[in-house]
């Protein structure tokens, strides 16, 4: 009952997210903002969710889950409202920064919720499927946007969303409260990313880094690629929402694929495959292979998530286990700040097409710190 509850509530959540992030640049840039903007807007997501995602873990440790997921669908509302009510550049950045600090109690809480009600036995099945909820949002979402603002308007994508917010508000009213950590002394920065230290939470959280960047430049960045090839806003919706179709496909068989072949191989396998997908979108504009570039980038980036919630959680000491959450998610926001600012600056200058070339190159790159540590052997 309550798997199911958790799996709803971020179906319905990474639907609106997907929506309304899939639409963003495009609105922004019938706004009249540059490549450099998009980058900024999508950073600004990122901003507060660095700062306070350790924080929220701590808060999901003490409180227990229910309420700061109710406060953070409340915010996301709020935000979606914005640029609504008041279509503006600036509130679009306004909007982004409310929707970006919510969405951690979300994200967090829901994670810590699904750790904490499962076993080593069922975990990774359990994260399993809040993947592939994740994924069927990540399907649904730009499908719905690209209609809606190709025939309608893309400011009526942010009215429809605060409307769907509300199915998962009130579903969060079944959460159950598990507290973990009575312990209200306050713990430094310092001691939470010491956390750092162990090897295997260290590589989790990498992988965890890159593949939410990586999503999040794609997202930000091939609306706007497609758009020079004139392809349509509904078509667009598509090609984004094939991504998420191959991550709920390959979801269905990474169980099988880790146990097969080692979390470290596939995790590798995944991350090479999607680093190959971003450096080839720049080599065509025709929709059928743009559609299947999505494909294969969705197939690598599908495995990382799960195999990273599952890392962290099993890593994390057990008192402590959604602030180590929340240490994951700073990291990604992280990469998701200094990412967007980046690739913005390299759009600008040398044009769209780099930030596929730059972005595959880093996934690519990315895995040298990937690489499974070699055992020493012991001397006699």
């Amino acid at each position: 009952m309550v798997v199911n509850v958790i799996l709803l509530i971020i179906l319905f959540f990474q639907t609106v997210m997907n929506m309304t992030r899939a639409i963003i640049s495009l609105y922004a840039t019938d706004m009249g903002a540059s490549t450099f903007d998009v980058g900024m807007l999508t950073a600004v997501y990122a901003f507060f969710p660095l700062i306070f995602a350790i924080y929220a873990g701590r808060v999901a440790d003490k409180i227990g889950d229910r309420l700061p997921v109710i406060i953070g669908l409340l915010g996301v509302a709020t935000g979606l409202a914005i640029p609504y009510f008041f279509p503006t550049l600036f509130s679009l950045y306004i909007s982004q920064l409310i929707v970006g600090v919510s969405t951690i109690f979300i994200t967090v809480s829901l994670q810590n919720l699904l750790g904490n009600i499962s076993n080593e036995n069922n975990r990774d099945r359990y994260y399993s499927y809040f993947g592939m909820a994740v994924a069927f949002g990540s399907m649904i979402g730009p499908v719905i946007a690209g209609y809606m603002g190709e025939h309608i308007s893309y400011s009526s994508v942010f009215f429809v969303s605060i409307f769907i917010i509300i199915v998962p508000l009130v579903m969060a009213v079944f959460i159950p409260v598990i507290k973990r950590n009575k312990d209200i002394k306050k713990v430094s920065l310092n001691a939470s990313v010491s956390l750092l230290k162990i090897p295997i939470l260290r590589k989790a959280l990498i992988a965890s880094a890159l593949v939410l960047y990586s999503k999040d430049i794609f997202i930000a960045y091939f609306p706007l690629f497609a758009k020079q090839y004139g392809i349509s806003t509904s078509m667009i919706g598509w090609i984004i929402a094939v991504q998420g179709f191959a991550i709920i496909f390959v979801r269905f068989f990474l169980p099988a694929l880790t146990l097969r072949f080692g979390r470290d191989s596939v995790l590798i396998a995944s991350v090479f495959m999607a680093g190959i997908s971003f450096l080839l979108v720049p080599f065509t504009g025709n929709v059928i292979l743009l559609g299947a570039l999505s494909a294969i980038m969705g197939l690598g980036l599908g495995c990382g998530q799960p195999l990273s919630m599952t890392t962290t959680y099993n890593a994390s000491p057990k008192s402590r286990t959604g602030e180590v959450l929340g240490l994951r998610l700073a990291s990604n926001r992280l990469s998701q700040l200094i990412a967007p600012v980046f690739f913005g600056l390299v759009g600008s200058w040398a044009g769209i097409f780099s930030v596929f070339f730059i972005s595959g190159t880093f996934l690519i790159g990315g895995l040298f710190a990937l690489k499974p540590e070699k055992k020493r052997k012991l001397v006699s």
